[in-house]
């Protein structure tokens, strides 16, 4: 298939000195975006003790953990700043990405030593559920780094019980390992209860010679109380019993290198723990890239500078899709899919280093004459219609059939409404289209470039396609809501108007709470909301944009579970025809 691979087709423009003056604004309206997201990101970094403090006591923080383990540039980090329940620790207490080890592909997770000893938090077993979900996606080794005090027992009904609790972390690592993908951890410091189930969980265990892991800590036995009450008598009993446990935790090396053998390694240094999860990582399952490589790896013809110029920050504002891509894939090269048909959308066979990936996103602007072709109304670029609904369905099926991973870019207001579209079977193809996604089997990862909106949003690779959407990346210029605000306001309160109009009442207090609302919507769609609701997995700055596209595509490539060879792909054959 080198013909077709080697060298694709050029697309995209490059970037005037008009157009750069012009943009300014545009540029810094984002990077203002993006440094408060970066702000967000520091006070998580900078939560519970201090790096010098931890480091006094002859331990390393998380982040340096992270910094010594992974290689350097590849780390790619997620759910920084998650926090749905909004925490006053400002963060679920673990940190998580996609990241290589030892030139390997690995989903990284670790507890932050920093906040509260690494205890369990509200909103960290959803959060460590995406991560579970993203190593069985991809198909990845999960790398943890325990060091988790358990349960943090003042907030316990938060995150302890129900189905998606704490204790079904358990169960997915038990799903993982079915499934043949290693758990590799590497464990530190006092884990009880919760953080010794954490600890037992994986397949590996790499311990750290200070380190223990137990049913129940020490603060749980010595609170172990036969009177069902506490007293004088019961507190003196308690500081006793506390003293002892801290001097000699229960689960400690002794126990479990010697007596057990739970743990495989023992280390006398931290960073003897990390070298050995480096030194497993050599050897875990992974084809050499040239397997699956279709051409050299290219830097885009275009700088990724220009995307801030590119983007409009004004969601009103119209751009080309094309230009956007062509500066985050290799060489601005593509072969688009049916260009002349259902053109609100494009679609289209990409590279990223190296590897062939589909790309699919929302066209802008108006579109071309007498389309739609079942309306009297002209199209606008964002919304779908049939022809645009039905080009998707066969390019993901396509897709599915010769393994293909895709990439959604989402700019999409939601799909046609009304009679007209229910008579052109606009509901219908888009269940078809999320029948498309479900039956490929293949990793998907979700862009949203500026609107994630209605139905749109689920159909177009949205993370409600939980079993393939590997992860959802923001950028400064987000939004994500069932409808824009304005929208939504007149939608709530417009029968309430007629009503009072009618009964001859004044209208300001309705209008008040419509701006209340519309500016509700917005407020609830910033980008920062998005990461810290999980709307999106991260925000990531545009210059950062194709670094995530390349891991999310070396990721897929590392050891899929299915294979179509090159020679018998048949969408760079539908596209030539």
């Amino acid at each position: 298939m080198r013909p077709y691979f080697e060298k694709m087709p050029d697309f995209g423009r490059g970037l005037s000195e008009g157009q750069k003056k012009s943009n300014k604004e545009n540029v810094t309206q984002i990077k203002e975006i993006e440094n408060q997201v970066k702000a967000e990101v520091e006070k998580v970094k900078n939560a519970g003790m201090s790096t010098e403090k931890i480091n006094e006591r002859g331990e390393m923080t998380i982040w340096q953990r992270l910094t010594y383990l992974v290689d350097p540039g590849t780390w790619c980090p997620l759910h920084t700043i998650f926090n749905p329940t909004n925490n006053p620790e400002g963060t679920t207490n673990v940190i998580d990405g996609l990241g290589k080890i030892s030139g390997k592909w690995a989903v990284i997770i670790g507890f932050d030593n920093k906040v509260l000893a690494g205890a369990w938090l509200p909103g960290q077993s959803e959060n460590i559920l995406r991560v579970t979900d993203l190593a069985k996606r991809l198909n990845l080794p999960l790398v943890w780094l325990v060091n988790c005090s358990g349960v943090k027992l003042p907030e316990q009904e938060k995150f302890y019980a129900g189905r998606r609790g704490g204790g079904t972390t358990f169960f997915r690592h038990a799903e993982l390992e079915i499934m043949g993908i290693p758990i590799l951890a590497g464990v530190y410091g006092t884990n009880p209860a919760g953080g010794g189930y954490q600890s037992i969980s994986p397949t590996i265990i790499f311990a750290h010679k200070n380190c223990n892991i137990a049913v129940g800590g020490g603060g749980i036995l010595s609170g172990m109380s036969p009177k069902g009450h506490f007293d004088l008598e019961g507190a003196e009993m308690l500081i006793s019993s506390a003293k002892q446990f801290k001097a000699k935790p229960p689960g400690s090396v002794e126990v479990h290198y010697d007596s057990t053998g739970f743990f495989r390694y023992v280390y006398e240094e931290e960073t003897g723990v990390l070298d050995g999860l480096k030194d497993y990582m050599k050897d875990m399952p992974a084809y050499n890239p040239k397997f699956f490589r279709v051409a050299e790896p290219k830097t885009p013809r275009f700088p990724t500078e220009d995307l801030y110029s590119l983007l409009p920050f004004n969601q009103k504002r119209t751009y080309d899709l094309k230009d956007i891509l062509s500066r985050l894939v290799d060489g601005s090269e593509h072969m688009e899919y049916r260009p002349d048909y259902g053109p609100e959308v494009y679609t289209g066979l990409c590279k990223l280093d190296g590897f062939v990936v589909g790309c699919i996103g929302n066209n802008q602007g108006l579109l071309k004459e007498n389309y739609p072709e079942y309306a009297t109304y002209p199209g606008i670029g964002g919304k779908l219609y049939r022809q645009g609904l039905i080009k998707m369905n066969e390019f993901v099926t396509l897709c599915g059939r010769d393994r293909i991973p895709i990439i959604w870019f989402q700019d999409t207001s939601g799909i046609d409404v009304g009679d007209i579209a229910e008579k052109a079977e606009l509901l219908g193809l888009g269940q078809s289209l999320i029948y498309s996604i479900q039956q490929t089997d293949v990793p998907q990862l979700l862009v949203i470039l500026r609107k994630g909106s209605a139905a749109a949003h689920y159909i177009m690779g949205g993370p409600t396609a939980n079993r393939h959407n590997a992860f959802t990346v923001g950028l400064a210029t987000t939004e994500v809501y069932v409808m824009h605000g304005e929208t939504a306001a007149a939608a709530t309160y417009s029968r309430r108007l007629v009503k009072d109009k009618a009964a001859g009442k004044p209208l300001e207090p309705i209008i008040d709470s419509m701006n209340k609302l519309a500016q509700e919507y917005y407020d609830y769609s910033r980008p920062a909301y998005c990461a810290k609701h999980g709307l999106v997995d991260e925000v990531v700055d545009l210059a950062d944009l194709r670094k995530y596209l390349v891991a999310f595509t070396g990721a897929s490539y590392q050891n899929p579970r299915s294979i179509c060879p090159q020679h018998q792909m048949l969408t760079p054959r539908s596209i030539k025809g």
